[in-house]
């Protein structure tokens, strides 16, 4: 596990000065990495969050979201690895590892417009732009992502996702997600876009471009994203991210308190076993 920089400190006000008793039960979401081959090597797609937002407002993130009830429907064309796959990866049900992959391409179509399903098993639609009313009426929870596939006769691509990592916000933050974060090549033909009422704006970025940027107080980053994209630097190409074996295990920050400073720290810093 890499060890935080101690200049990464928490939003003022992320954390509150009382801690929820008991800790708030975290809810289920998923987090899409959405990397490209670019001039300068891998690059990560990057959303800015609206200031103001309830969680992570005006900080930088990848495409994601909480899982929707109807993101575990069974009826959902499917092709990849099956959900118990993916719940082994994951360590959860395979009807929770269903809804979890699921949340993972609907929030990606969501927030970015990269549409992560075929028309059939060996295709991913080149151009998503035509189902730009149903991405709205998914935003607007009008109908289920399941349906969204069926009416236009798509296949769900769970084998162009890649198990990546589980974060869990910790337990002093009154909102709190179990996080699992998986890892996607962007399609080709396909344009990602910040046409989300969440975001102030987008951008690809090479992870160190990204990790600089945060270094030098352009962008803000959440403890799991300045990870993710350290982890990403080490990555020269897409097709060496995606081979990569990876162990999830969740990982659960603890928060602790640098005189007017709050700031967290991973399992195997020396702090953790302290922190507040």
């Amino acid at each position: 596990m890499r060890e935080l920089p101690k200049e990464l400190v928490l939003p003022e006000g992320f954390v509150p000065a009382e801690p929820p008793d008991p800790p708030v039960v975290p809810k289920d979401a998923a987090t899409v990495i959405l990397v490209r081959d670019g001039e300068p090597g891998l690059e990560a797609f990057l959303l800015r969050r609206v200031v103001g937002m309830a969680f992570a407002g005006g900080m930088t993130v990848f495409p994601g979201g909480g899982v929707d009830p109807r993101d575990e429907d069974a009826s959902v064309a499917w092709h990849g690895p099956d959900p118990a796959w993916w719940a082994e990866r994951f360590g959860c049900s395979p009807p929770m590892a269903r809804a979890l992959v699921c949340a993972a391409v609907r929030e990606t179509f969501e927030e970015s417009g990269v549409l992560l399903a075929g028309p059939d098993a060996g295709s991913v639609v080149s151009d998503a732009r035509p189902f730009h009313d149903a991405r709205q009426h998914l935003v607007d929870r009008k109908y289920s992502f399941a349906q969204f596939l069926a009416d236009n006769n798509l296949v769900l691509r769970a084998d162009l996702l890649r198990p990546w990592a589980n974060w869990v916000t910790p337990a002093e933050e009154p909102r709190r997600y179990d996080t699992r974060f998986f890892l996607a090549a962007m399609p080709v033909g396909q344009h990602a876009d910040g046409d989300t009422t969440e975001a102030e704006d987008v951008a690809w970025q090479p992870p160190s471009e990204a990790l600089r940027d945060w270094a030098e107080g352009r962008r803000g980053l959440l403890p799991p994203t300045w990870v993710t994209l350290a982890d990403l630097d080490e990555h020269p190409t897409v097709a060496s991210a995606m081979a990569a074996e990876r162990a999830v295990d969740k990982i659960i920050p603890k928060v602790i308190r640098d005189g007017t400073q709050v700031r967290v720290v991973l399992p195997g810093d020396p702090a953790y076993g302290v922190a507040e």
